[in-house]
């Protein structure tokens, strides 16, 4: 059982503030992180070697070991995609993916999300695999998914967004969110679009469905994703959001328009 004082627990502002009693029970993957600040704290090599004894598979830390030390500079980031990519190559074993996505720590799942994403060579198969993380309950797993399959979106957009079209129609808001989320034209720490950026009514499949969401989270990225547009093509983003005013009189809507011309009202 877990302590209630830890279960019920904030997240530390900085690291100096975290609770060793707290840090010990995220390197034994007892509980998810709370915050960026948990997250990089925890000991993902001293989590490792414990999800591998649990997996029978104490021979593979070596591997996973060499890998996160040989970095340039290694990062709690870097570390997650390391420990992950090594993992997808390590086994392609569905039952220990199983286990990993069903793992009491969100990090362990992020892993998972790594390696799963280097077993397929079609974004189609990528993006189906992807979607339990995508609607994973932890807001950590929830943006690592988006960093291990952007890139390979961007790739084969067309197809991306084809499949990702029929997702904004999904009863679960995380579905909805990644749907739009994942192909920001040019999003937080990942690669830019700049098909999006030149051409940002590519994106509209993927926009109109949502531009009156029930969700705060989704309607924060359906602005968001507008306002990266406005960066190079204000003048059609400033259409859209006339547009929509107009079609959807509603607050849901009139939430979305004002994050979308943020920057354009900024400049003005």
């Amino acid at each position: 059982m877990i302590p209630e004082h830890i279960q019920n627990r904030k997240g530390a502002r900085s690291l100096k503030d975290l609770d060793p009693e707290v840090i010990d029970y995220l390197n034994k993957g007892l509980v998810e992180t709370k915050n960026l600040m948990e997250w990089l704290a925890t000991d993902q090599l001293a989590l490792l070697k414990l999800v591998l004894s649990d997996l029978g598979k104490n021979d593979w830390y070596p591997d996973f070991e060499v890998a996160v030390n040989t970095q340039k500079k290694p990062t709690a980031n870097s570390n997650t995609k390391v420990i992950g990519e090594t993992l997808g190559l390590l086994t392609l074993d569905e039952g220990i993916y199983k286990t990993l996505k069903a793992h009491t720590s969100d990090l362990v799942r992020c892993w998972a999300c790594w390696a799963e994403g280097t077993h397929h060579d079609t974004v189609t198969d990528l993006i189906n695999t992807m979607q339990p993380y995508a609607s994973d309950t932890h807001f950590g797993v929830r943006e690592v998914v988006i960093f291990a399959s952007k890139e390979r979106m961007i790739e084969d957009l067309d197809t991306a967004i084809n499949i990702l079209c029929k997702w904004t129609f999904n009863n679960d808001e995380n579905i909805r969110r990644f749907a739009i989320e994942s192909l920001r034209p040019i999003g937080v720490w990942t690669k830019k679009i700049p098909v999006f950026q030149e051409s940002p009514e590519r994106g509209l499949p993927l926009l109109e469905p949502l531009k009156s969401d029930t969700s705060k989270y989704v309607r924060d990225s359906v602005g968001n994703w507008l306002n990266d547009a406005s960066k190079s093509q204000p003048d059609w983003v400033q259409h859209i959001c006339t547009k929509w005013e107009k079609e959807s009189p509603t607050k849901e809507t009139t939430y979305i328009l004002k994050k979308a011309l943020r920057t354009i009202n900024k400049n003005k």
